[in-house]
């Protein structure tokens, strides 16, 4: 399994991102994807959810109205839409999945909105 995050960087407040994370390794389509973030010195904090199928998802209630999940299947490949970005929002952002009874994360893609 294989998880790569990109898309990560520097926004004003305000800003827009739209973070990538390219799977590998197992039956993508079947399998909930997560993105999760982590600021400085805070534990992981789940952001958002997406079901195989790319209908069902949930996201964390701060960034409800300014975040999106969605995923494209044949790409094996699922997107965070980040808009009206503020700068509690900074993280690293890491995507997750669980698969064959472990969890496998991303190395993570680093945003920070500061002005």
């Amino acid at each position: 399994v294989q998880l790569v995050e990109s898309g990560g960087n520097l926004v004003h407040p305000g800003g827009s991102l739209r973070l990538s994370c390219a799977a590998s390794g197992f039956p993508f389509s079947t399998y909930l994807m997560n993105w999760y973030r982590q600021a400085p010195g805070k534990g992981r904090e789940l952001v958002a959810s997406i079901g195989g199928d790319g209908v069902s998802s949930n996201l964390l209630d701060s960034v409800k109205g300014r975040f999106e999940i969605s995923r494209d299947n044949a790409k094996n490949t699922v997107y965070l839409q980040m808009n009206n970005l503020k700068p509690e929002d900074t993280a690293l952002y890491l995507c997750h999945t669980r698969h064959d009874l472990r969890d496998w994360w991303g190395q993570g893609t680093q945003v920070t909105v500061s002005s």
